[in-house]
């Protein structure tokens, strides 16, 4: 990256984790300024690679994988959640190495997740690469690219779902209040109140396509968007799709605007509900509605779904792949 790209952005190899998110002046990713603090206060999984599962399984069960019944440990009452209690959000990657990715300076990081780790089977590497680039002159871009191989021989196949999880503030107080959001869906999976679906895809019962305000206090979301209805038009590896925007965002008192897009069949939209972030060297806790979260994503709970486990079984010899921008400026 050049000199002025790179200063606008700070990764880190714990989980690969997006630190700095410059625009405008403004870091608009919540986080820490050292890796020991990430490993010590992120339980929010600020800007974190989420893997090997994202989001929820349930009851910690993948009912069938290589003809055997799986138990994960239940991390999130009493579902598995994020690739268990030390999923790659909590590894440490080999890197950044700067290399060329279509014809472009990017950071690389990659991580061996062995057989059997947090319970999961198969060996598999995962890759992410981080490219900064330009939209015109004012508009700041991160393509965040995912790819994941099965490298091992100890099982025929695996599960896999992939996202980042950095929490984003646009204002220049300390919560999300006078954001405004506008999503590109209103299908999503109805949730149980464990966040697991418990039927078909519906209308999200409040109007979410328009603009509308958010609160630090709520009312707060926290669910799953449908982009693609149809799972059998989800490949394995999504990033021969278009990119497709997920969603926007505004703050009138900054200036600063956010677009996520995505090549990903879902997204949860998360508005910070249960961040409880300690105050650490003099700054202030971070709480309630301190941050906003848009994860690109496959169905939640979907390798226990026959209709939708197409989207996360990733069998020996294949690539699970998808790809993310977020494009940000300041008026």
């Amino acid at each position: 990256m050049s000199a002025p790209e790179q200063a606008e952005f700070t990764f880190l190899p714990l989980g690969a984790v997006i630190q700095e998110f410059r625009v405008g002046g403004h870091n608009i990713v919540l986080g820490f300024p050292t890796q020991d603090q990430y490993v010590k206060y992120n339980t929010a999984h600020y800007g974190a690679t989420i893997g090997r599962v994202a989001n929820r399984i349930k009851n910690g069960v993948i009912d069938n994988l290589n003809g055997e019944k799986i138990q994960l440990a239940q991390n999130n009452g009493p579902n598995a959640l994020h690739g268990g209690p030390t999923g790659w959000g909590k590894r440490v990657f080999d890197g950044p190495h700067t290399v060329q990715r279509h014809g472009r300076d990017a950071l690389l990081f990659k991580y061996l997740s062995k057989h059997g780790e947090e319970g999961y089977p198969g060996t598999v590497e995962v890759r992410v690469w981080y490219t900064a680039s330009k939209e015109g002159e004012a508009i700041t871009v991160l393509t965040a690219e995912y790819e994941v191989e099965f490298v091992g021989d100890e099982a025929e196949e695996t599960v896999v779902n992939i996202t980042n999880h950095s929490y984003f503030n646009l204002g220049d107080g300390p919560t999300i209040t006078g954001t405004t959001a506008q999503l590109a869906t209103a299908d999503y999976l109805p949730l149980d109140n464990t966040g697991i679906p418990t039927g078909p895809i519906a209308k999200f019962p409040e109007d979410v396509t328009n603009p509308f305000v958010l609160a630090a206090t709520g009312p707060h979301i926290d669910d799953v968007f449908i982009m693609e209805t149809d799972s059998t038009k989800i490949p394995l590896d999504t990033r021969s799709l278009p990119l497709r925007r997920l969603a926007q965002f505004n703050h009138r008192s900054t200036g600063l605007h956010l677009e996520v897009h995505s090549t990903e069949p879902a997204f949860q939209f998360y508005t910070g509900k249960y961040i409880d972030v300690p105050s650490i060297d003099g700054r202030p806790a971070q709480t309630e509605g301190s941050g906003f979260c848009v994860e690109p994503s496959r169905y939640v709970n979907a390798i226990n779904e026959p209709e939708w486990r197409n989207q996360v079984l990733l069998k020996k010899g294949e690539v699970f792949g998808c790809k993310t921008v977020y494009k940000a400026w300041k008026e």
